[in-house]
């Protein structure tokens, strides 16, 4: 916790900054800021060494690198985007401290960033003078197979966490999601999953302690911090509460061999029924079976220029190939799966594969964090409760067709511990009942305001088409997917009612217990985001 009388210490002398720069800190700039920041965090000993080392100003050489590192989306990467007045990178928890206590005191808003996989850029753009807090380097991992747990902090990436557990044993993994890049800081405390989801549940289902740093630079533990913000920081968002320095995670048994394969049909080779047949087996079938499907608008092989519907399905089975063939034969008969369509492997090559690397390729390369590869991109989500018809597909295949490049992803649900577990166990509440999710999903290489306006209205224009066929009252949506479109916290005295427009579509009924946590954990409403969960206007 470091030394005695820290915080108090740290107040202090940070009262006797702010009656110097008080003029400035109205409208602050990372001029008028970095002094007094770097001067408070020097103000604890135990890493004044490192300070000048881990605080980057707009004018530092490094500062644009350091930025655009973990930019991963293109769009909040040009010259009109705003930008940090200071980046942090802490090299440890006391930083982190120092960094929550510091940002408080200056009265400057703190962006935590652990991977930069938020779809809106939350955690490093902002509509107000602000800091990025960047856990790039908060990232060590320890595997106990023993016990089967693990401890990763915050911006280790998922490829690092099933790389370190591949080097301690071949038959135990984690329930995480399929892109490796991604930070577990903002998996987790958003409501991870991953193609283990029908036999495993959540990432945040096998979540069994955490270390935090509060509104008060306090470190604190589960039993620390209480159930309550255990609770909430498994699912509510972390960013919301503190910051997240790690979470002590249980591993779950996989098989010496696992069974992958891909298929796929266009609309000329009946994909209509294809799709519809899908939606009867994949959300109730074998829990050790993951059928995600991908809907795509490509060229049609039988007509030069003219669109089609390509729709395949990336599978992962807990088991062998035979058992696979089997099942798929009987329950998915349009699948035609066969023996020769398929393959068995280790699960760490399974990860490899959903992750698009080549065949052979080995599990280092898992550890390649590949920053600065941002494509410009717009996501959306919802969830289905009933079978899309016939005719629901085929208007959606004439929209698809019409918006260019938007994909659709269907993430099917189901499984004993999705079917089992109550919707408020977690802040996720998006359990039994639910077939599928869907991910609406565009890329694009090109800049420019209309290459972007074209794409995001596309996107808009397929989610609106599909409002008659997925869930309603709220119409649900997936924190981790996060989409601005959906409502905007203004940070205004309205605050609370606007969070009620996304909260109750991202928490359902669980909205609000979050702010019920959060004006008890953070009444001032410190940590803070375009989405985050605002604190009540009255005291509950």
């Amino acid at each position: 916790m470091g030394k005695p009388n820290t915080l108090v210490r740290f107040s202090a002398i940070f009262f006797l900054i702010l009656l110097n720069v008080s003029p400035l800190v109205a409208s602050p700039t990372s001029k008028s800021i970095y002094g007094p920041f770097l001067q408070c965090l020097k103000s604890n000993t135990s890493f004044s060494n490192q300070v000048s080392n881990i605080v980057f100003a707009q004018t530092n050489a490094s500062y644009a690198t350091i930025l655009q590192a973990y930019i991963r989306n293109a769009r909040f990467n040009v010259t009109t985007t705003a930008k940090p007045l200071i980046i942090v990178t802490p090299l440890n928890q006391y930083h982190v401290q120092g960094a929550v206590i510091c940002a408080k005191s200056i009265g400057v808003q703190l962006k935590i960033r652990s991977g930069g996989h938020d779809y809106e850029g939350i955690s490093y753009v902002s509509n107000e003078p602000f800091i990025i807090l960047d856990m790039f380097n908060i990232r060590n991992i320890s595997v106990d197979i023993k016990n089967e747990f693990a401890v990763v902090q915050a911006g280790a990436t998922l490829g690092e966490l099933y790389y370190n557990i591949w080097k301690k044993s071949k038959v135990h993994g984690f329930a995480g999601g399929i892109c490796v890049t991604l930070g577990t800081g903002g998996h987790l405390s958003g409501g991870g999953y991953g193609n283990l989801m029908r036999k495993y549940g959540l990432s945040i289902d096998h979540v069994i302690d955490a270390t935090i740093v509060d509104v008060n630079g306090r470190i604190l533990d589960r039993k620390a911090m209480g159930e309550d913000l255990f609770w909430a920081i498994r699912g509510g968002g972390g960013a919301s509460f503190g910051v997240i320095l790690s979470y002590t995670v249980k591993l779950v048994p996989l098989p010496k061999v696992v069974t992958i394969f891909e298929a796929s049909k266009t609309l000329e080779q009946s994909a209509t029924e294809f799709v519809l047949q899908w939606q009867q087996v994949a959300p109730h079938t074998d829990d050790r079976l993951f059928m995600r499907m991908l809907l795509q608008p490509v060229s049609s092989d039988a007509e030069k220029g003219k669109k089609t519907i390509k729709a395949s399905i990336n599978a992962l089975f807990l088991g062998c190939a035979d058992e696979l063939v089997t099942l798929l034969g009987k329950e998915f008969p349009m699948l035609g799966l066969k023996k020769e369509n398929v393959s068995e492997m280790s699960w760490i090559d399974s990860v490899l594969w959903w992750a698009n690397f080549e065949n052979g390729t080995k599990p280092e390369a898992m550890l390649d964090r590949k920053v600065n590869t941002a494509s410009f991109l717009k996501r959306k989500s919802d969830y289905v409760v009933r079978p899309i018809s016939k005719e629901g597909l085929e208007g959606l295949w004439k929209e698809m067709i019409k918006s260019e490049k938007v994909g659709l992803v269907f993430n099917p649900y189901g499984g004993k511990i999705m079917n089992e577990t109550p919707s408020d166990a977690t802040p996720f509440p998006h359990r039994a009942g639910n077939l599928f999710k869907i991910q609406y999903s565009v890329t694009w290489k090109e800049p420019g305001a209309g290459e972007e306006k074209k794409f995001v209205d596309n996107t808009r224009g397929l989610y609106n088409y599909m409002t008659p066929f997925v869930s309603n009252n709220p119409r649900r949506a997936f924190l981790n997917y996060r989409d601005i479109d959906i409502g905007i916290n203004n940070f205004g005295n309205d605050s609370y009612q606007q969070g009620l427009v996304y909260g109750r579509k991202y928490f359902n009924t669980n909205f609000q217990r979050l702010v019920k946590i959060k004006t008890a954990v953070d009444p001032g409403n410190f940590f803070r985001n375009e989405q985050s969960i605002p604190t009540h206007p009255n005291s509950i």
